[in-house]
């Protein structure tokens, strides 16, 4: 093992060092790519087991709405009430099947208790060049109406500015204060359907999707590179070893007779490693040149 211990120097200890570096830092990372897979996972499963489970009556999901818990997100709950069309409000910039419009909110009062939840009626396109309004905006239904909804936890704020009766994000707390009279503000009801139903209504928003994503692949290529640095170490301590073996087999007589004669260390190494290819039969595109050079110069 003595030819292995220039391992041992301050430079190979370095770049040592490096690897252990970046191993640690790939196996952080591989972690985090689990961990989102772990919170996708934890989602589908939330999908799976409320999206199309038997609808609650509100009396029994009224707590649901007030304080939801992220096991709740994806219940169904039938309410019946009445909408407040006048204090409509728009979600700007809402992604539905590849285009960017808007969220219409609309708040509809519960007639058992006379709770004014938040109801997500769906998804309209833009109509302006610069996206300031939607296409259209149709009215709900008046009256009583009765909906099938699927409770949504409240938004986080977003610090953007909106035009007037329009919102960043679905924050309830914020959207309470701009209303101006008290709502259920832990959750909102993302629609599922309505009765009446109205000859012209948003699009529903599309069920979501159960992937996962590419998290578990991605972290299993970050713990490969991890691993793949301390094999391009060794493999280059392995390159060194042989250049210095190939060194040492030219002898001091041959490194004094090529000295004589004005040959380079770096010519003599290379005429050793071509040596070892015709020896082996690993012959590079150059050496059929040399040796074709060799047999025409002799032949003259």
């Amino acid at each position: 093992m003595k030819r292995y211990a220039f391992l041992l120097s301050g430079t190979w200890l370095g770049w040592l060092a490096l690897c252990v570096a970046f191993a640690v830092a790939c196996v952080f990372l591989g972690h985090w790519q689990l961990d989102r897979r772990e919170q996708a996972m934890q989602e589908i499963n939330r999908v799976v087991a409320n999206y199309d489970e038997p609808a609650l009556d509100y009396s029994q999901a009224r707590d649901l709405f007030d304080a939801p818990s992220d096991d709740d997100e994806w219940r169904v709950v039938q309410v019946e009430g009445q909408y407040r069309p006048d204090d409509t409000v728009l979600v700007r910039n809402r992604a539905h099947q590849g285009s960017i419009g808007y969220e219409v909110l609309v708040p509809f009062e519960e007639s058992q208790t006379g709770d004014v939840l938040i109801v997500d009626r769906g998804w309209l396109p833009t109509a302006s060049d610069d996206g300031s309004r939607p296409a259209h905006l149709p009215d709900p239904p008046s009256g009583e109406v009765e909906l099938e909804v699927r409770i949504k936890p409240s938004e986080a704020a977003i610090d953007r500015d909106a035009p007037d009766g329009q919102v960043a994000s679905i924050d309830l707390a914020a959207i309470e204060d701009d209303l101006g009279y008290p709502i259920v503000d832990g959750a909102y009801a993302l629609m599922g359907e309505e009765s009446p139903e109205p000859d012209v209504q948003p699009s529903q928003l599309s069920r979501p999707a159960l992937d996962e994503g590419p998290h578990l692949s991605y972290s299993l290529q970050w713990y490969a590179f991890g691993l793949l640095s301390f094999v391009g170490w060794g493999y280059a301590a392995r390159l060194h070893v042989r250049s210095l073996e190939a060194d040492a087999s030219l002898g001091l007589e041959e490194d004094a007779r090529h000295s004589a004669h004005g040959t380079s260390r770096q010519e003599r190494l290379r005429e050793i490693r071509r040596r070892d290819r015709l020896r082996t039969g690993k012959l590079t595109d150059e050496d059929y040149e040399d040796a074709w050079v060799e047999r025409h110069s002799s032949s003259r």
